[in-house]
């Protein structure tokens, strides 16, 4: 027994643990602080969610990863099973279409579609990376189908926010694995021109409405533009040290929106200033390096592609919430990792930090 004990200890990822305990701290002192006036009980909860996930995360963790590899296409399924029952019969919200009721307990599918979709990518590529080589032109289509199915489920909600992350994801992955510079260069450009299409004839009114409002604020400062221009003005007011833990004015008087889910980080510099934001950014960073060092040092390419896909889920997620709070991106409504509240996509960011410390502690077993 005390020999097991001393080889989990060995084996244990202290520092990947040390970075996830050091930024689930920092959200619940901002949550605290941000939810002290209104909404009452979303502190409560979130401890009561973070208790439950954690269990969730120890036994993603636990469980070898090999297993995930042998499942991958059917939880890809599965995930895609959800997106079409939220279609369905989920629950609207504000006019969209994300929520699915199981029981007494609400799910967004669409967050867990990110996990199906990289297990799913990780399981294509783990093959004979000669047959990648040879034949780059079959796993890029197998790819784009994998990918794009969830990415028009989770449009036809709608959900820009969650469909953007998807798609990087997917192009993150496609860009590390082992297919030549020109194929890459292909995918990326055909990728493009998809995009712009879409922004072009496919989204809805109120999405073109904040795509316009990035682009000049002035044209609905009290409608669309409201959200940024709030979450600027709480950045800027911060400035180098805060004003303060509970004293940041923009959120304890109530003027910025959504600063539990979607602004986490403008109530964090408001109150922290300069130097809090770079120990935050600083946290995030150490978490994502380190899970691209647990990739490097993978014993297998599926540990490794999975490792890269929950790096870009950390990356892409962390780039855009701060990115549409410091008003350089427009907002979308993406979810800082383990900062913002909520259920559904705690639970994703808990199971694909399982997943990391599942290759981490299995790295020098075989």
């Amino acid at each position: 027994m005390i020999n097991e004990l001393r080889k989990l200890r060995a084996q244990f990822d202290w520092f990947l643990a040390g970075a996830i305990l050091a930024i689930v701290a920092i959200g619940l002192v901002n949550l605290y602080s941000a939810t002290r006036v209104a909404p009452h009980g979303r502190y409560t909860q979130q401890l009561g969610w973070e208790s439950a996930w954690l269990v969730v995360f120890t036994a993603t963790a636990a469980v070898d990863y090999r297993a995930f590899e042998r499942l991958a296409y059917a939880l890809y399924g599965v995930g895609v099973v959800l997106l079409v029952a939220v279609l369905v019969g989920g629950k609207v919200v504000k006019g969209s279409s994300r929520w699915l009721s199981l029981g007494p307990v609400s799910i967004q599918p669409s967050e867990l579609a990110k996990l199906a979709v990289i297990i799913a990518l990780a399981k294509l590529f783990s093959g004979d990376p000669m047959d990648l080589q040879l034949r780059p032109w079959r796993y890029v289509a197998a790819a784009l189908g994998l990918l794009g199915l969830p990415l028009l489920l989770v449009m036809k909600q709608p959900d820009l926010g969650t469909a953007l992350i998807i798609f990087l994801i997917g192009m993150t992955v496609m860009m590390v694995v082992s297919l030549e510079l020109h194929v890459k260069l292909l995918v990326l450009g055909g990728e493009a021109i998809a995009g712009v299409a879409m922004v072009l004839f496919k989204l809805h009114g109120y999405q073109k409405k904040r795509l316009m409002t990035f682009l000049d604020p002035s044209l609905d400062p009290s409608g669309a533009g409201w959200h940024a221009r709030q979450a600027i003005f709480a950045v800027g007011s911060g400035r180098w040290t805060g004003k303060g833990w509970l004293h940041g004015t923009q959120n304890q008087l109530q003027f910025l929106p959504e600063h539990w889910t979607d602004f986490p980080f403008a109530v964090w510099a408001e109150e922290w200033g300069f130097l809090g934001c770079l120990i935050l950014l600083g946290c995030y960073l150490f978490l994502i390096l380190w899970a691209l060092n647990i990739a490097a040092e993978a014993r297998d390419r599926f540990a490794q592609v999975v490792c890269v896909g929950c790096a870009a889920l950390l990356f892409w997620h962390v780039f855009f919430n701060i990115g549409m709070v410091a008003g350089i991106l427009p907002v979308v409504g993406v979810t800082l990792p383990l900062v913002s509240y909520g259920g559904s996509s705690l639970l994703t960011v808990m199971i694909a930090l399982g997943l990391l410390m599942n290759v981490s502690i299995r790295r020098y077993a075989y």
